[in-house]
């Protein structure tokens, strides 16, 4: 697999084959898996806190239909 340094940028490199850039910064790369991991896990909270809300919510109906029918049947 060939390689050619692109100019002016000392951290990226052409493939010859592909043509396609590649960033050869292994701290660039680290800092960027880092961000996607953090935007999934904020999307697992997000995600969390949905089915907590709507379990509230499921519970809150059953708990207002049994009041109604105490008030209606005493």
């Amino acid at each position: 697999m060939s390689r050619l340094q692109v100019k002016g940028y000392s951290h990226l490199v052409r493939e010859v084959s592909s043509n396609g850039i590649v960033n050869t910064n292994v701290s660039e790369y680290e800092k960027y898996m880092k961000r996607i991991k953090a935007r999934e896990e904020h999307s697992d909270q997000i995600r969390s806190a949905v089915k907590d809300i709507n379990n509230l919510k499921t519970e809150l109906r059953e708990i207002k239909s049994l009041i109604k029918e105490l008030v209606n049947g005493s």
